[in-house]
């Protein structure tokens, strides 16, 4: 056995015990199947163990020795993610890449105008933008996958809180618009209707119970997705109402097919918090000039 492991292979050891196949860490690393199989059987042989059990057409099955070692493996990775942040907060050197999480209406309706302000490339950086929402870009946050997270929540009480593993940045807050079909509605008159928003405990869906019962109803919720166009598609068709964050109404089809419901005097409106989440004393500059642009733009959607 090695005195120490090789580390590409045990990064490549990791990515088949995530994705459950060699194929599928292959499509994941960028490499052949093959190189994947090499990598693998070269640790066991450092090793001098089986670490998984191969079985023609049938998925991929650890070894007890192959479950040690990817619970040894991720903690050397976490670790090593920590020594990267404190390495960065000595040198605060200029990065090449930056790799950044957003919530889905945020890549579809903020970053298009935003990206193409900042110019990454003229400058030598790449932004790797991947779509997630906020409860699974947390964790790839703390374990140093992502570097920056656009994340939101509709309650104060919602994740993500503050803590020594994060450190957040208030983008400002995104409107909510109530709105109805092709039809105006009063607010008295959507309050019997149907509604749309998302499953039981997801946050938006305690918003709109949390303002329904400070009206006194309880509004009937009969199509409950996470997908915001899904909803904006039913109020379209005259089948539901619902609270849609204004950003979706600024898009490609704007106000189309739906009207936005008058609140009466006195009813305060609802928002979403949008935040910038990293780790404490890693964003390079590149990043602060994002989250001030994302914040520029988040201050002109129209409520």
């Amino acid at each position: 056995m090695k005195d120490q492991p090789d580390l590409k292979l045990l990064a490549t050891f990791l990515a088949v015990v995530e994705h459950g196949s060699m194929a599928a860490a292959a499509a994941t690393l960028g490499y052949v199947p093959s190189a994947v199989s090499q990598h693998v059987a070269a640790l066991e042989r450092d090793l001098d163990v089986e670490l998984l059990v191969r079985r023609p057409g049938s998925r991929l099955v650890l070894t007890g020795a192959g479950r040690s070692l990817a619970r040894a493996a991720g903690e050397l990775f976490e670790a090593t993610a920590r020594f990267r942040d404190a390495a960065d907060g000595i040198a605060r050197r200029e990065v090449t890449e930056l790799r950044v999480g957003a919530y889905p209406s945020a890549v579809s309706h903020l970053f298009p105008g935003v990206l193409s302000a900042l110019r990454p490339r003229e400058r030598g950086v790449r932004v790797r933008l991947i779509i997630v929402e906020t409860h699974a870009g947390l964790p790839r946050v703390r374990s140093g996958d992502l570097d920056l997270l656009i994340a939101y929540r509709y309650l104060p009480e919602d994740p993500p809180p503050a803590s020594a593993e994060l450190a957040l940045t208030s983008l400002g807050h995104e409107p909510l618009v109530l709105v109805a079909g092709r039809r105006p509605l009063a607010l008295e008159d959507c309050l019997d209707r149907e509604w749309t928003s998302g499953l039981t405990h997801s946050p938006d869906r305690r918003l709109l119970h949390r303002w329904a019962g400070e009206l006194g109803v309880s509004p009937e919720v009969t199509l409950e997705t996470e997908d915001l166009h899904s909803m904006l598609a039913m109020i379209r068709a005259g089948l539901a109402v619902g609270w849609i964050p204004a950003t979706l109404l600024d898009g490609e089809r704007g106000d189309e097919g739906v009207q936005r419901v008058v609140l009466p005097p006195g009813s305060a409106p609802l928002s979403r918090e949008v935040l910038a989440v990293s780790r404490p004393g890693t964003r390079p500059p590149v990043a602060d000039e994002l989250v001030a642009l994302l914040t520029r733009a988040l201050r002109g959607v129209r409520a």
